[in-house]
């Protein structure tokens, strides 16, 4: 069991997501046990800072040993809040809703899509693997009956601060937003938003100042 926590940095939330796979590769290929250091290396990190993030949620491994594989990836996944499942809805079933909608790997995360939604008839009953798409109408109905935690918005930049009001105020308090818009949320409400511009742009700073 970890220990209680205060504030940790989103860093090292990110750090433990990456270890988790490594982990998960590790025991795939019939590794019992891992160092800190092959950790680090396959995190392009430190051995102390390995250690330095485990050590926020507690004693893990043993000095000369190294850490037990499967026991570091269930403590992990506890940490992660990934020990029940994740009901998701996505909103916007337009080329990246519903790749996300049939990606496989959110199911292996735990994260299970309850209901895709969007406001175009002509995508309303279409198949995106097992589900249906839903009309954008339904949406808060469908948030009572299933209660989903998380939100997922692939919907154009006009129409995302309107259904991120409508999903809050149907109760979500969790939303992964992929519009390319800055949007609001009351205090309580957790938004990350994925610019896939300003990823790009990113890229290209570090090939331009590549050494």
């Amino acid at each position: 069991m970890h220990s209680p926590l205060k504030h940790i940095a989103e860093s090292t939330v990110r750090r433990l997501s990456l270890y988790l796979r490594f982990l998960e590769e590790f025991e795939a290929r019939g590794q019992s046990t891992v160092s800190s250091g092959e950790l680090a290396r396959s995190g392009g990190t430190t051995s102390a800072q390995v250690r330095k993030d485990l050590s926020f949620f507690g004693s893990f491994g043993k000095r000369g040993l190294g850490y037990d594989v499967k026991d570091l990836i269930a403590s992990i996944r506890e940490i992660l809040g990934l020990e029940h499942p994740w009901p998701v809805v996505i909103i916007g079933a337009g080329k990246i809703g519903a790749a996300l909608a049939q990606y496989r790997g959110f199911t292996s995360r735990g994260f299970h899509v309850v209901g895709v939604y969007d406001s175009d008839p002509a995508k309303v009953g279409n198949a995106l693997g097992a589900l249906q798409v839903r009309a954008l109408t339904d949406l808060e109905a469908d948030i009572a009956q299933h209660h989903p935690r998380i939100a997922v918005l692939a919907v154009p930049a006009e129409a995302a601060q309107p259904i991120v009001d409508r999903v809050v105020a149907a109760g979500l308090r969790a939303i992964l937003s992929f519009a390319p818009a800055p949007l609001l949320v009351p205090a309580g409400v957790t938004l990350r938003a994925v610019n896939m511009a300003t990823e790009l742009e990113i890229l290209a700073y570090s090939l331009t100042h590549a050494e």
